[in-house]
């Protein structure tokens, strides 16, 4: 894990860089996206944003808990949780990512039907393959 942590800063400054307005327009779009997520999670709507996730919330119920100190059973308040579930693009941009870094051949991996610049030629099915199973496949 690198330990960067991207924050609202970060977002402002990628949609500032990205769109090319101010910065004051650019913090001011990244707010609004926020604030339209939360307020639509705070009346328990989704949230799906394409190739990303589904933010929802998920209602816990009341149960008994114990306090692992003394052994005590405790009520556990009934409350509201935030779930995330990726999705599969996300899913495999991670993946796919995480096993370029930890390739030992040296072999870049890329998304079925495109070239990695260490590919030399060999077919796509093969890198998918390579993707799939860690093992080349020649």
């Amino acid at each position: 894990m690198s330990g960067k942590t991207v924050t609202r800063a970060d977002l402002t400054e990628a949609v500032y860089r990205a769109v090319g307005v101010s910065r004051n327009e650019s913090s001011g779009f990244v707010e609004r996206i926020l604030e339209e997520m939360t307020l639509s999670l705070e009346r328990d709507e989704q949230v799906k944003v394409s190739s990303f996730g589904t933010f929802s919330v998920r209602r816990k119920q009341m149960r008994m808990g114990r306090n692992p100190k003394t052994g005590e059973e405790v009520p556990i308040t009934p409350r509201r949780v935030i779930t995330f579930r990726p999705s599969h693009v996300l899913k495999d941009l991670i993946n796919d990512g995480h096993r370029t870094r930890q390739s030992a051949s040296g072999i870049a991996l890329t998304p079925a039907g495109t070239k990695g610049e260490h590919d030399e030629g060999s077919s796509s099915m093969a890198a998918t393959a390579f993707a799939a199973t860690g093992t080349d496949p020649d």
